[in-house]
């Protein structure tokens, strides 16, 4: 029997049965890094490397017992966030996670697929904003996801600039934003953090020719890992990053989609 335990990252997430993105991307991302993965599913996808076509949200009582069920059982070094599905499994994960207030949560608000398939409404996206970010460490959006969390339809006649969103965000509640920069018409991908001082860190990342599946999970999954080893913010956002591009680097394509980033590189 092994001395070693390894620390324990319980993941909230929707399935994808081919394992790029969702809640097995989460898995495989921290048993890459060493950690234990406990997996809550909170929606079932029927989807494709290409895109989603459909999905089921789990009833809100089955993701809350599953998450107590190991949470009375394994201790827990971080929380990590994913899709969500439904208004209701918002409400029931912000009510589990609210017991824990010294773990620290990293929330990926995922609110499409790459394709673009439509995966929360508006109605989410408010109560999210309402019940998950003030007890958030830290979201990992990208520059479109920022600009729908952050815009106020009644106010903006345009969406605001990405500094705007990660003021507005820190305003919600949550301690750090991630801004990341794939979906930025840009040479390089330019990832940035704010705090409450403002912008902490921008890291540049050549730009990768091709499209990948589960990139936003593979990156908030290691930070929350790497924070659960004990790594602070600023380290577990800068190694996450470091892991995330080497495995976009060693990226295979075994559909007739997206490419799926190789966890497993090393």
């Amino acid at each position: 029997m092994s001395p070693f335990t390894p620390h324990a990252v319980l993941t909230f997430a929707g399935t994808d049965p081919t394992c790029g993105a969702g809640l097995q991307a989460d898995v495989l991302t921290l048993a890459s890094l060493g950690c234990h993965p406990l997996a809550v599913v909170t929606a079932i996808t029927v989807q494709d490397s290409v895109g989603v076509e459909d999905y089921l949200p789990l009833d809100p009582e089955w993701i809350v017992d599953q998450a107590r069920s190991v949470l009375e059982d394994i201790p827990v070094a971080a929380f990590k966030i994913g899709m969500l599905g439904s208004v209701e499994a918002v409400m029931a994960i912000a009510e589990v996670v609210s017991d824990y207030p010294d773990v620290p949560l990293v929330l990926d608000p995922v609110l499409a697929s790459g394709r673009g398939d439509e995966l929360a409404t508006e109605t989410l996206i408010d109560a999210m904003k309402d019940m998950l970010l003030p007890q958030t460490t830290l979201i990992t959006p990208n520059g479109l996801e920022a600009r729908r969390l952050a815009m106020d339809e009644g106010v903006d006649s345009e969406a605001p600039d990405l500094e705007e969103c990660a003021e507005r965000l820190l305003d919600m509640g949550c301690e750090y934003v991630l801004i990341t920069g794939t979906e930025e018409q840009s040479p390089a991908v330019s990832n940035r953090l704010y705090g409450t001082e403002g912008l902490i860190q921008t890291l540049n990342w050549e730009r990768l020719p091709g499209s990948y599946h589960g990139s936003g999970c593979t990156l908030a999954s290691a930070i929350a890992g790497l924070m659960a080893q004990g790594a602070d913010l600023l380290e577990a956002v800068k190694r996450a990053q470091e892991f995330t591009y080497q495995s976009l680097q060693a990226a295979y394509r075994p559909g007739m989609g997206q490419h799926i980033p190789d966890r497993f590189y090393w």
